[in-house]
């Protein structure tokens, strides 16, 4: 049975994984809308905000995590959270690279910085604040990797892949465009990403034991948890085999005894102890398992407080890469500047405030947009909203008959709306500045916003000659920004779309049906 224990924990982390992982980077929309519920359900902080805004069955996966962890210690972080079975991936890929054995040794907690990140997490918390939290959790940190680095990858090898077949007159696969980023978005979960595969790769699972609130509070639950790995002293010969796989660096030899805070229930020394000293049973809850305590200096502490400082100081220079420009357009000086005072937020998530307090930004939506109009903030929403997504209608605009993001949102933030409200949701109004319309300018005709606009809020009206101008009704207006997307104008549009800080019903356009008039049973 302790044989068992480890394989089967290996082959549910890597199905979970790969579910997880192909929600974020399916560019195809192969998985159906309704299994994202399924794959994301003992997400702990999605599922902790989702019950707090829906309560019912499929947003109570945190309570079976809470659960499970009172019984058998840090199974999310073992199994079920991405970040951490990628930690063991990465650490495991690693070792292969290693020219002599690769060992871990027990190391002391880090108490201050562990409580100090719990604290900085739950503190903003209680006075409505989720912005620590989602920038610390482990899900949120997996799903911005996955979708802001991953997705494009997959993206990539599947264009190198379909022209290489294409030359072979093959056509099972089509190119697919890479969707527009801010570079300036990307460096919290460059750094982040860097940070995890170095401790990861030099310390085991040292991030989960160390930065992540998650790991912290599940090793507080598990150290009441009823089920947990101990030591045989009388049988234990301290061969340290059990340290030396020890990913949390949490077992003690010369106490013979395991810190199960931190252990993250991995069962690599179950395998490892060669006369089955070590066991994982039913215990007595708050039994006493003090690990050693050494007087001495602890270098290592001090060896990753100074890493991880110079680590993010020379990663930080990153900073000043910017949007680029797209080629071919040409930008006219004097336009009046556009000063939104809200960009929109999806459609179905009701208000700003709304989706600032429950969206933790894991990038879930943006992955799943068709149209790629969903972007990670930089600061459109204020530092309350970092990274979190928005419509920008310079990369494309909403489609009206899209609901998607309404579907896979695992927290709550945008609740499902069907695709009839979805043509009525006013989640921004739209805005002419005639100053900068090449019509009003150059005396040229264009007419691409009303062109675009699927509600008939931008038509075209007599201006001079035989040139029209566009008029707007913002009672007609849903925000889909396909009047702001076509713009020709640069750097500064004609037409934009100005979001609602609360979203409101629009009007539905009046359609005349034209009545024809049949003189002849066959007028043709």
């Amino acid at each position: 049975m302790v044989k068992f224990w480890k394989p089967f924990r290996v082959v549910v982390s890597l199905v979970i994984l790969l579910l997880i992982t192909f929600s974020f980077i399916d560019f195809k929309q192969a998985i159906p809308s309704s299994w994202y519920n399924g794959i994301l359900f003992l997400q702990f902080v999605p599922s902790v905000r989702k019950f707090l805004i829906v309560v019912s069955f499929l947003s109570a996966g945190f309570i079976v995590v809470l659960a499970l962890t009172l019984l058998f210690g840090r199974v999310y972080c073992s199994t079920i959270c991405p970040l951490g079975i990628f930690q063991d991936i990465t650490s495991f890929i690693s070792k292969k690279f290693h020219q002599k054995p690769f060992r871990f040794k027990y190391s002391k907690p880090y108490h201050i910085l562990r409580y100090t990140f719990l604290g900085l997490a739950a503190i903003p918390l209680l006075f409505g604040s989720i912005t620590i939290v989602y920038l610390l959790d482990p899900y949120s940190n997996f799903g911005r990797l996955a979708s802001d680095f991953g997705r494009p990858l997959y993206i990539l090898l599947n264009n190198v892949l379909a022209n290489v077949l294409i030359k072979f007159k093959i056509y099972s696969l089509a190119p697919y465009d890479i969707a527009h980023f801010d570079a300036l978005v990307l460096i919290f979960p460059l750094l982040l990403l860097l940070l995890v595969v170095y401790l990861s790769i030099k310390r085991g699972r040292l991030y989960c034991n160390t930065i992540c609130p998650v790991g912290t509070f599940f090793g507080l639950l598990s150290k009441i948890s009823l089920f947990k790995i101990r030591i045989n002293q009388s049988t234990c010969t301290k061969c340290a085999k059990c340290a030396i796989v020890c990913k949390s660096e949490c077992i003690s030899i010369k106490e013979q005894s395991v810190d199960f805070s931190r252990c993250v229930g991995c069962f690599n020394c179950l395998k490892a102890c060669d006369n089955s000293s070590i066991t994982y049973k039913f215990v007595v809850p708050l039994a006493k398992n003090k690990p050693v305590i050494n007087s001495k200096t602890d270098e290592s502490k001090r060896s990753f407080i100074a890493n991880s400082i110079i680590l993010t100081g020379a990663l930080a220079g990153i900073s000043t890469i910017g949007r680029a420009e797209k080629p071919g357009l040409k930008y006219r000086k004097n336009l009046t500047p556009i000063k939104k005072k809200h960009v929109c937020s999806p459609p179905g998530s009701m208000s700003i405030d709304h989706f600032n307090n429950a969206c933790t930004a894991c990038h879930l939506c943006i992955s799943a947009c068709p149209s790629g109009v969903l972007q990670p903030s930089l600061l459109e929403y204020g530092m309350i909203g970092f990274m979190q997504p928005y419509l920008d209608n310079h990369t494309n605009y909403c489609n009206i008959e899209c609901v998607k993001c309404s579907e896979v949102c695992p927290t709550g933030a945008i609740l499902p709306i069907t695709k009839n409200i979805k043509k009525t949701c006013q989640i921004g109004q739209v805005h002419f500045i005639k100053n900068n319309c090449v019509v009003f300018t150059n005396e040229t005709s264009c007419g691409a916003c009303s062109e675009h606009c699927p509600t008939q809020a931008v038509k075209m009206v007599p201006y001079k000659g035989k040139l029209t101008i566009p008029e707007v009704n913002v009672e007609l207006c849903i925000g889909c920004g396909a009047c702001e997307h076509p713009c020709p104008v640069r750097p500064h549009r004609a037409i934009y779309v100005e979001g609602n800080a609360v979203h409101k019903v629009s009007k539905k356009p009046e359609i005349k049906k034209i009545e024809e008039k049949q003189t002849e049973d066959f007028p043709f």
